[in-house]
């Protein structure tokens, strides 16, 4: 029986077919006289059994012969090795080890072609065969590898780490195991395709963290830009002398002194008052001494940086009145009440501040600013001064042409005016297609014309109306007039006590402007009556820029409906239960509380289906039915958004931006990308209230180099 060790060897084992290499522990028992391989118990049978047999002749000499044999090959390849290594190395890959052929002859028996291959191609059978050899070379991923008979195996494919196998393994060697497959481990080089892995994993690597490191750096940039957009946009008047980016600020408790000192400020009023009340007349005197002192000491001061050098002084004298006041008068009760009246007090004042506020800030929406005023004077003596042949506009033959692009633009402010006119110009595709028809007032009227004679539109077509010049226009056809001839209006707006609307509050007073009284405002329900012969008109209000070219909007399909505009809802904003009275019997049962509302300012009228529809005439059957103001207040977009009901066609957002004279948070991308931005509400561009970040895509269209604006004094 031939006993036969060998060392360093894991059990490997291949599916499909069987193939095993056994570990140290494990013994191979072969049988000389039939070539047969029992399992272990087996052997230890027959290793008792023939004990006594005849073949220990035999087992002797394959014995010595086993052992002997390697052991003098080992050494002479030691040696050889030694003496000649790269010749060695030469002759190694030039002819095949005898092992090799060997292993080669058996194996082809039991594996097949692909199989062979695959073991050709991936093992150096020069070196002794270890588990850092299994896991340093790209073997079949259906190669496992399986301990000892007494471990649970362990399968692994060469996707698992490095790191895993070789630690675990070394653990249940012996430490002659562990040496050994250190010293195999140290002989194995990368192969060149996982260098070139590698380097790929290190470039991917490198290239990931670049990316991110840029992607932190633009997300500073855009942070600090939109600080730096923000800071431009505040107004600094707002601010006062405080200042975020001061270095004070930096500190949290920048006004605690200030603070303070408005603190003492109340108190030394409370104890003043409890004082004279006590006959307590010298601490009376003090306390409006150091009151005084306070006073002028905090001033208009917003952080300590503002208060003067002898503020602390001050502070420290004033604390020291105080608490001698609180020593002599200190009564809870008392000193409780009057802070409760000064409480009330001071929001007694706070209240009629803001609506002194609003109403300042009505009339200042109101009022035309004076160089602006100066500029219209100037151009209606002007015009007058004219001979009449020369006040007239070259192409008239084009105002009734139905094939071209019609505007209607009704306004008594030229400024304005001529910012619509020039927007639209500018920014059209073929300006000679465009028609423009103005109306004003009587008092504008010159000025208009002047206006656009001084600069004409290119080769647009333009015309000047005059609304008092609409005959037709009067009391008894128009409820409106019917309306404001009334006295309960004239009493509504000319009453000389009107402090009983003023204290309802801040949403009657707008109601109060005069556009709601000018004609010019409800003209634009009487478009098929000012232009008979047209087929579809773009009504444009006066504080609107355009920034596109709108011909696309006369192709718009209005599925038979009468009028296009923007829906302004959302959510529960700008719906109608906004602008009518829903407590009204006559609003409830005809509209839904809930439908979206729309705005005024650029709008696409189907003048033929206006006729058809009789537009005009439900617009006077409301206008009449509110003459006590009790469906809705006074405007134009209430009667309009009932006019119109079921018959307006939604168009794209883009077309039209509102907000600008109000909502300072619009996203500058939907103003940049919108066909016509609107100056909605009391901050109109042309105002000095007007806010500074939206003023620019307004006064662009202004050449304020122009004589008449530099007499007039007008600037950007």
């Amino acid at each position: 029986m031939l006993k036969m060790y060998k060392r360093n060897i894991k059990l490997l084992r291949i599916e499909k077919p069987q193939f095993y290499y056994f570990s140290l522990e494990t013994r191979i028992h072969i049988d000389p006289c039939n070539n047969q391989v029992p399992d272990r118990k087996m052997a230890r049978r027959m290793s008792v059994k023939s004990s006594g047999s005849g073949c220990r002749i035999v087992v002797s000499v394959v014995l010595f012969v086993a052992v002997l044999t390697p052991l003098t090959f080992l050494v002479v390849r030691e040696a050889h090795s030694n003496a000649q290594p790269d010749a060695h190395i030469d002759s190694t890959k030039q002819t095949l080890d005898w092992r090799e052929q060997l292993a080669r002859q058996h194996l082809k028996s039991l594996f097949s072609k692909e199989v062979m291959d695959i073991i050709i191609a991936n093992t150096d059978f020069s070196e002794p065969l270890s588990i850092d050899f299994i896991k340093k070379y790209s073997l079949s991923s259906s190669w496992k590898i399986g301990g000892l008979d007494d471990q649970p195996t362990i399968n692994t494919t060469l996707l698992e780490s490095k790191q895993d196998l070789p630690g675990s393994d070394q653990a249940t060697l012996p430490v002659a195991s562990r040496d050994n497959l250190a010293a195999d481990h140290s002989q194995f080089i990368d192969s060149p395709e996982k260098l070139a892995r590698r380097q790929l994993r290190e470039k991917r690597r490198n290239k990931r963290a670049a990316e991110l490191i840029q992607l932190e750096d633009e997300g500073i940039i855009k942070h600090e830009n939109a600080a730096i957009e923000r800071s431009r946009v505040v107004d600094s008047a707002v601010l006062g002398k405080y200042n975020i980016w001061r270095r004070e600020s930096e500190n949290e408790n920048t006004d605690s002194t200030v603070r303070l000192m408005r603190d003492q400020m109340i108190m030394a009023r409370v104890y003043s008052s409890i004082a004279k009340t006590k006959n307590k007349l010298d601490l009376y005197q003090q306390l409006l001494a150091r009151l005084k002192d306070s006073q002028r000491a905090v001033g208009e001061a917003t952080s300590d940086s503002d208060l003067p050098r002898s503020a602390h002084e001050k502070l420290k004298a004033m604390g020291q009145v105080l608490s001698k006041a609180r020593e002599e008068l200190y009564d809870c009760k008392l000193v409780t009440r009057k802070l409760r009246a000064m409480l009330l007090s001071a929001d007694e004042q706070v209240r009629s501040l803001k609506k002194q506020s609003t109403v300042l800030s009505q009339l200042a929406a109101k009022t035309i600013p004076n160089s602006i005023h100066c500029l219209s004077m100037r151009l209606t003596i002007s015009y007058y001064l004219l001979p009449p042949e020369q006040r007239k506009f070259p192409r008239s033959e084009n105002l009734e042409n139905p094939n071209l692009y019609h505007y209607a633009l009704f306004s008594d402010n030229v400024l304005a005016a001529s910012v619509v006119v020039n927007s639209t110009i500018m920014n059209a595709k073929e300006p000679e297609k465009h028609v423009f028809h103005l109306v004003t007032d009587k008092l504008n009227f010159g000025a208009m014309n002047m206006w656009f004679l001084l600069n004409p539109p290119g080769k647009a077509t333009i015309h000047v109306e005059n609304v008092d010049e609409f005959h037709w226009l009067n009391s008894s056809y128009c409820p409106v007039l019917r309306q404001l001839e009334s006295i309960d209006m004239k009493k509504y707006y000319y009453g000389a006590d009107q402090s009983a609307t003023h204290s309802a509050g801040s949403s009657n007073l707008k109601y109060r402007n005069p556009k709601y009284l000018s004609m010019l405002n409800h003209l634009r329900f009487y478009l098929p009556e000012v232009y008979p012969k047209l087929d579809k008109i773009l009504f444009l209000d006066d504080d609107i820029v355009v920034q596109k070219d709108l011909t696309q909007l006369w192709a718009v399909d209005l599925h038979g409906k009468v009028n296009g505009a923007v829906e302004t809802c959302g959510q529960s904003f700008h719906r109608f239960d906004k602008y009518l009275n829903f407590s009204n019997p006559h609003i409830s049962r005809n509209f839904d509380p809930n439908a979206c509302g729309w705005a005024y300012g650029m709008n696409v009228f189907d003048l033929k289906e206006w006729k058809k529809k009789n537009i005009t005439g439900i617009y006077h059957k409301w206008q009449d039915m509110n003459k006590d103001r009790v469906l809705w207040k006074l405007g134009t977009l209430p009667p309009g958004l009932i006019t119109f009901y079921g018959l307006t066609q939604a168009l794209d957002k883009s077309w039209h931006v509102l907000g600008l004279g109000y909502n300072p948070s619009i996203d500058k991308s939907e103003i940049d990308n919108a066909a016509v931005i609107h100056y909605n509400g009391n901050m109109k561009p042309w105002l000095e209230l007007a806010m500074t970040k939206y003023r620019p895509f307004w006064t662009k269209y202004i050449k304020y180099d122009h004589p008449y604006l530099k007499d007039c004094n007008l600037s950007e």
